[in-house]
């Protein structure tokens, strides 16, 4: 028990020590609702009405999908997905955390390598490190470095990117990618997490917005962004959907969703459908955003490039950066400091997030308590 008192005592003098905290009545700058789809009552009212509907409804999925977890409706919904996404199959797994873990756990097998993007979310690296395979990081988005670490590969290679990334907000330059990956025959992941429902027609991502998604190999959906739900899918070919069924333990040895679960990423997908200018409208946030940074002689030169809703500035040090959150927060928005080990120790920002329901007046404020707190 020393060992683990010692780490916690370590990240307490680093000042980065975690704590779960709740901050009531402050505007939301920081959450993953980009859309709004998670508060938003109309979709509540669709998806308690969709699930009333439902016939034999029991609380719990009472087992893995293997077992008796298995229903009519997930099926009938992996097919939507399929549709939805433009991939001959889809899985769904119970979050993105769950589907990252199994891919790069279960496909690269012990001969192969995988590559990943030195920023990519913490599941993917998981799961490389769960694999047999060989695996190598490559600079962020840094192409040359992405083709000498395959060059280098042995076996079967296989790539890992996120279509945009969670703490920076930048996106991956997909389409040089890919030609980099089908010069070499390597097979392209993309964790779509960040532009599921923001990005694509019907929300269906950015691969399916640049039109390659039947070039990449799998491409991994999480619903609790977005889409504002919980849970996530793979799309790819039916040969890798097979073998995930057979090989990936995260999806073999976990309870299923629940009905309740499978219904409201039904409802809100076909409410985003009807519902598509919520993009427009969260584009017109970001950029009001960016315009009043980039006019601000203070913050202009911490913000990082970015047109997502993911907004980065960069204020160096733990300390300094909690300050600063400490400091908007308390002029009613609610922004967090992204802190070193996290990121990179010289990295550590404030990161905010944009929203349909942020109105013009907030945003405005939120700017204005910006540069009066830095």
């Amino acid at each position: 028990m020393k060992k683990l008192a010692d780490k916690l005592n370590q990240r307490k003098e680093e000042g980065s020590l975690r704590r779960l905290t709740l901050r009531p009545n402050l505007v939301d700058f920081f959450s993953n609702d980009y859309l709004g789809l998670a508060r938003n009552k109309k979709l509540y009212s669709l998806i308690d009405r969709k699930l009333s509907a439902q016939t034999g409804n029991i609380n719990g999925s009472t087992g893995s999908r293997l077992l008796s977890g298995n229903s009519d409706y997930v099926e009938e919904l992996e097919l939507f997905f399929a549709k939805l996404f433009k991939s001959p199959k889809a899985l769904i797994f119970n979050s993105g955390y769950n589907a990252n873990l199994s891919i790069l756990s279960a496909i690269p097998q012990k001969e192969d390598t995988i590559i990943y993007d030195e920023l990519i979310h913490a599941s993917l690296k998981d799961g490389a490190r769960l694999s047999f395979a060989q695996r190598f990081s490559f600079k962020h988005n840094d192409l040359k470095d992405l083709e000498a670490k395959i060059q280098k590969a042995k076996g079967e290679v296989y790539v890992a990117v996120e279509s945009v990334y969670s703490m920076d907000g930048d996106f991956a330059p997909l389409l040089e990618i890919l030609e980099l990956t089908t010069k070499y025959d390597a097979h392209l992941i993309v964790d779509e997490a960040h532009s599921t429902g923001v990005w694509g027609e019907k929300g269906n991502g950015m691969c399916c917005h640049l039109g390659i998604e039947d070039k990449v190999f799998a491409r991994v959906y999480t619903f609790g962004k977005g889409i504002g739900a919980h849970g996530a899918c793979i799309a790819g070919s039916e040969l890798l959907i097979e073998f995930l069924i057979n090989f990936a333990r995260p999806f073999i040895y976990t309870t299923s969703l629940p009905l309740h679960s499978l219904v409201t990423l039904k409802v809100a997908f076909e409410y985003l459908e009807k519902e598509i200018s919520l993009q427009a409208k969260i584009r017109s946030r970001i950029k009001l955003f960016r315009s009043l940074i980039e006019g601000s002689k203070i913050l202009s030169p911490l913000i990082q490039d970015s047109s997502s809703p993911i907004q980065v500035l960069r204020i160096s040090g733990n300390e300094k950066a909690k300050a600063a959150a400490a400091a908007v927060q308390n002029n009613g928005f609610d922004v967090r400091a992204i802190l070193s080990p996290t990121v990179k120790e010289g990295e550590e920002r404030l990161r905010i997030c944009l929203h349909v329901f942020n109105t013009d007046e907030e945003i405005e404020r939120l700017v204005k308590t910006l540069v009066e707190s830095l």
